[in-house]
């Protein structure tokens, strides 16, 4: 039996593409992952090596047909370019959230993978945590009656990680993969450039016109954490389920994903529902940041 390989580069070398290096370096026995070699990385910062990986040029890895797959890791502002390229050079994607920073993008972009028949996949890590699990398996089948989603955390650079309705669309993947497809009903934000302090609360609507609040809050030193108040007709829930950490990385869960994608080993049905979820939160992303952008109505 011929084992099908999949060469691999790793773009960018910041913490995700450091873990990406380490995981495709090191893949769980027997498990899809293992279809995976890693065949270099690329940087604008020149390292050489990381452990065996080798720099290559981005030139090298965009005409080298023995790379079949490029994992992103690169800042947000980058991954539509990067993932455009390496499309166009007729190679497979994983690139982590978000895939682009307009939603017009990132159907373009999907399109194309459509067209030359590659993968693509969008890392999600959020809905992979072993808490998130046990969270949506406690939500499962009660009825919503209202609810917040309220994250903190340090500062970003916005010229990086673009609007945070961009660049928090883990909080946004959460709650339409609770609660099914939301509608947004108002959005704002406030800065104050001062204190580098920056404040988005957004409204949406479930399907069932139930009010739904995500509040994204990043401001110098605050502590990276999210709270939830989610109150359903048999009672509230005020705090993340405790769950043990799973053996298996997140990262290296969402590695396997992707390879089982190569692998022909994920079903349409999931694939189908999945691009859904994707394209339907960057298409909120975009109305929120519309929202939020809005010149302040002057009533005479």
């Amino acid at each position: 039996q011929i084992i099908k390989m999949f060469g691999t580069v790793v773009v960018g070398v910041g913490i995700a593409g450091l873990a990406r290096i380490r995981d495709l370096m090191n893949p769980m026995p027997s498990s899809p992952s293992e279809h995976l070699k890693l065949l270099g990385f690329v940087s604008r910062r020149s390292f050489g090596n990381i452990n065996e990986a080798k720099q290559i040029s981005l030139e090298d890895a965009l005409r080298n047909k023995d790379i079949h797959a490029a994992f992103i890791s690169t800042e947000n502002r980058s991954h539509e370019e990067t993932i455009r390229m390496f499309l166009e050079a007729g190679k497979h994607v994983l690139v982590e959230y978000p895939m682009a920073l307009s939603a017009k993008a990132a159907h373009e972009l999907w399109e194309m993978a459509e067209q030359k028949d590659k993968v693509l996949h969008v890392e999600h890590i959020e809905l992979l945590t072993e808490e998130y699990k046990q969270l949506k398996k406690e939500v499962a089948g009660k009825d919503l009656v209202k609810g917040t989603l309220h994250f903190t955390g340090s500062v970003l650079d916005e010229n990086k990680s673009g609007f945070p309705a961009f660049s928090g669309i883990a909080r946004l993947t959460w709650l339409i993969d609770l609660f099914g497809d939301l509608t947004v009903t108002s959005a704002t934000r406030e800065k104050q450039k001062d204190k580098n302090y920056s404040r988005m609360t957004v409204h949406f609507q479930t399907a069932n016109k139930k009010p739904l609040t995500w509040i994204e809050e990043r401001g110098p030193g605050m502590r990276r954490e999210k709270k939830i108040n989610f109150c359903f007709t048999s009672g509230c829930l005020e705090n993340l389920p405790e769950a043990p950490r799973s053996s298996v990385g997140l990262f290296m869960q969402d590695q396997n994903l992707f390879a089982k994608k190569l692998l022909g080993q994920v079903s349409k049905e999931e694939l189908a529902a999945e691009k859904w979820r994707i394209l339907r939160c960057l298409d909120l992303a975009e109305v929120i940041q519309q929202y939020c952008e809005e010149p302040e109505k002057i009533y005479s």
